[in-house]
C-alpha cells in the first residue's frame, strides 16, 4: 500500500459484507428483472453470489480484470471475456463489483457493456460516476480490508500505537 495514498483503513467483516450485499439487492430490485449476472472478478465474487440469490438470477457470468494488487494499482487488463450468452451491449444484464475505485476496471466494463447496469457494494469518489448503484460511500484515501484478504488478530489501540492503519500521521 502506498502511503501517500491510503490514509485510513475499513475493514470489512463477512456479516457485514453479506448485509451490505444483500442491501444493494434490495436496491437492485427496482432495475430488474435481469437476464443475467456478471461478476467481476476477483473481488465480485462473494457480493454476486450473494446478490443472485436474492434477485433469484441463474444465469452468472464473470468478467476476469486485474487492474491492482494490494502493494499498487496499475494498468488494467481484461484477462477472460464473456461468453456469447451475453447481448454484445449489455443490455438487460446486471454488473456486480465489490468496489470501484478510480474507476479503471469499471471504465473497461463500461466499454465492452455500456448498456448493462453496474452495481458494486463499495464506492470512492473518483470512481462512483462509472456506477449505476452502490451501498456505501467511502473516502479516497481509505483502503479496505476485505475479510478475504485478512485474518483475525490483536491489534494495539490507536492511542497506544499513535497511527492510522499502520501510517504514520504526519
Amino acid at each position: 500500500m502506498s502511503e501517500e495514498r491510503y490514509k485510513k483503513a475499513f475493514p470489512v467483516s463477512w456479516d457485514q459484507l453479506h448485509r451490505d450485499a444483500k442491501a444493494l439487492a434490495w436496491r437492485l430490485l427496482e432495475s430488474g428483472p435481469f437476464n443475467g449476472l456478471i461478476a467481476i472478478t476477483r473481488g465480485g465474487l462473494v457480493p454476486a453470489a450473494v446478490i443472485a440469490r436474492e434477485l433469484d438470477i441463474r444465469l452468472i457470468e464473470t468478467l476476469c480484470i486485474s487492474s491492482y494488487d494490494w502493494t499498487q494499482q496499475g494498468g488494467a487488463a481484461v484477462l477472460k471475456s464473456l461468453s456469447d450468452a451475453v447481448d454484445l451491449r449489455g443490455k438487460g444484464w446486471l454488473i456486480i463489483d465489490d468496489l470501484v475505485d478510480t474507476g479503471r476496471t469499471a471504465k473497461i466494463a463500461r466499454e465492452l457493456l455500456p448498456e448493462a447496469h453496474f452495481a458494486c457494494v463499495y464506492a470512492k469518489p473518483e470512481g462512483k460516476p462509472m456506477v449505476d448503484s452502490y451501498i456505501t460511500e467511502v473516502s479516497q484515501d481509505t483502503w479496505i480490508l476485505f475479510p478475504w484478504d485478512s485474518e483475525v488478530q490483536y491489534v494495539q489501540p490507536l492511542a497506544v500505537r499513535g497511527q492510522t492503519f499502520g501510517i504514520s500521521d504526519k
